[in-house]
């Protein structure tokens, strides 16, 4: 059985929920997660390393390395390709200055089960 996820700390929300290409009527749309949003401001518009921007989100760099590539990826397919991008989803928490309704607090995963920060169910957990 895989470890359960740690939600990965983002600073805020984008701007923008969604990007569409002008002049195509695209049906197909790529979701990028909020976790790979944030690495790849963190890393490309920050220019942050990937050890600086693993403290920030609370996570480690091989993980911050493996979120940057699926990220980067969905980006350039939706560029190359014309999709939709929309960015939303993941298993993060809030901190800093987010916008919109409950941005102080925490949002969760589906995770197994849909119990929130994929721990499945809590039975059987020790805290």
């Amino acid at each position: 059985m895989p470890r359960p996820k740690r939600p990965r700390n983002i600073l805020s929300r984008p701007i923008a929920n969604e990007f569409r290409p002008v002049g195509i009527d695209s049906k197909e749309e790529i979701i990028l997660s909020l976790e790979e949003f944030e690495v790849i401001r963190l890393i490309d518009y920050e220019e942050m390393d990937q050890s600086q921007a693993a403290e920030v989100m609370n996570i480690s760099r091989q993980t911050v390395g493996r979120v940057l590539k699926v990220g980067r990826y969905k980006l350039s397919k939706s560029i190359v390709e014309a999709f939709r991008l929309k960015v939303s989803g993941g298993c993060y928490k809030i901190h800093g200055n987010g916008y919109g309704p409950r941005s102080h607090g925490n949002r969760r995963g589906k995770g197994r089960k849909g119990s929130g920060y994929g721990m499945g169910s809590n039975k059987n957990r020790m805290d």
